[in-house]
């Protein structure tokens, strides 16, 4: 079983940047397919970008060009590297075994969920 725990969230203001980090436990994280995900009040969860066990990134339309997807298997840690923040990307963010490519809403995850870790875009 991949457990994961999210951190790095905070309020920063549009245009700011934020780097989330999660830590995999479990033997098997090299070879799993990872996601970060979000949930904004009152919506469905979205998987906004994964990253494969080879290291091909996905991302929703919605956060193409300003959010970077990154894993380092040494450390069994997948990053979020969140630019140009804007007040929509408001939201509680997961990170999850995922879908090699799926991205935004209806996106299934293959573990169970952590904490999040919440990111709040002030304009």
């Amino acid at each position: 079983q991949v457990q994961a725990a999210e951190s790095g969230g905070g309020s920063v203001q549009a245009g700011g940047s934020l780097r989330l980090s999660c830590a995999v436990s479990g033997s098997i994280f090299s070879s799993n397919n990872m996601g970060w995900y979000r949930q904004a009040p009152g919506k469905q969860r979205e998987l906004v970008a994964t990253v494969t066990s080879g290291g091909r990134t996905n991302y929703a339309d919605s956060v193409k060009g300003r959010f970077t997807i990154s894993r380092d298997g040494a450390e069994n840690t997948v990053y979020l590297q969140m630019n140009s923040l804007k007040p929509e990307d408001t939201a509680v963010y997961y990170c999850n075994r995922s879908p090699s490519f799926c991205s935004g809403y209806g996106c299934p995850a293959f573990g169970p969920w952590g904490q999040g870790t919440r990111v709040t875009v002030s304009s």
